[in-house]
């Protein structure tokens, strides 16, 4: 049975960090891409940090780069999503996703998101 399974939200300041995890597993999480969305509410989902499966490179848009750093562990099978000086727009539910493409097929995954809040 696969399972993305968020971990690490929670209530922090304008300026704090939190650390997200996100667990995987029933799949083989080396051959995935890795990727962090969020949604915060009346919006639309979006990206805000990518690993791919082979060699790690990474991927931010501008609204949080220099800020959150994507990080992977394979032999643990966990992603991270370090978030350092938070803002009050980056409250939102967190969600991990695992995807993989190969030839035209294409295999996706969700967890089911954890909830972070930037107030003070």
């Amino acid at each position: 049975q696969v399972q993305l399974v968020e971990s690490g939200g929670g209530l922090v300041q304008p300026g704090g960090s939190l650390r997200l995890s996100c667990a995987a597993s029933g799949f083989t999480f080396s051959s995935y891409a890795m990727s962090w969305y969020r949604q915060a509410p009346g919006k639309e989902r979006e990206l805000v940090a990518a690993i791919g499966s082979i060699g790690g490179g990474t991927n931010y848009p501008d609204s949080v780069k220099g800020r959150f750093t994507i990080s992977r562990d394979n032999a643990k099978n966990t992603v991270y999503l370090q978030m350092n000086i938070l803002k009050p727009e980056d409250t939102a539910v967190y969600s991990c996703n695992a995807r993989r493409h190969w030839g035209t097929n294409k295999s996706e995954y969700w967890g089911r998101g954890t909830q972070v809040t930037v107030s003070s």
